[in-house]
């Protein structure tokens, strides 16, 4: 009899113990689950602050092209409040890197008759795009860039659809209006 009472108040010590065990292990549970959820928010808003959009498709209104998103506006702004625009995105005026992209960007606008801002412009003197790059290909039309008759008035580039593909880049005084084209990545989270 003793021994048998020794073991029910085991059991019952081990039961308490198993539902003790049980009640943190939920508690813990719930604890992984907030932080799961806090750190996809978080990856989200680093993904939106470093400019990517944080899924597998661009958002409503922007082209996917060659993993970017790209958004071409419908209204017109000048260079600097364009850039605004963009950025107020997560994104940036579009750096166009080689001749495909040029191309893509080219047929992307279809057959409207726009002219619209990208992210080139010249800052003392230089040629340079919105990330600090160097021009490297050039898609200028015959003529171009002028700086306006040299006399430096004509320090952003626009591209101009009816131009040919690989020819539609022209420099114009950055307070003109213009369309502005967006890009961010397309991020993928893991």
């Amino acid at each position: 009899p003793a021994q048998c009472n020794k073991l029910r108040e085991r059991s019952i010590a081990l039961s308490r113990d198993i539902k003790t065990l049980e009640k943190t292990n939920r508690q813990h549970v719930e604890v992984i689950k907030k932080v799961e959820e806090d750190r996809k928010r978080l990856m989200s808003m680093l993904n939106e602050m470093n400019g990517c959009v944080p899924s597998q498709r661009c958002p409503l209104g922007w082209t996917e092209i060659n993993s970017r998103c790209y958004f071409l506006s419908t209204e017109e702004k000048k260079w600097e409040e364009s850039r605004q625009q963009c950025q107020s995105k997560g994104a940036d005026l579009v750096v166009i890197n080689d001749e495909k992209e040029q191309n893509a960007l080219y047929r992307m606008n279809g057959n409207q008759y726009l002219l619209f801002w990208i992210g080139l412009r010249n800052t003392d003197g230089t040629l340079k795009w919105v990330d600090g790059s160097e021009l490297k290909d050039a898609f200028w039309q015959d003529g171009q860039p002028d700086l306006g008759g040299g006399n430096n008035i004509e320090d952003c580039v626009e591209m101009y659809h009816q131009s040919p593909a690989l020819a539609n880049w022209n420099d114009v005084s950055c307070q003109t209006l213009r369309h502005w084209l967006c890009e961010k990545d397309l991020c993928f989270i893991l």
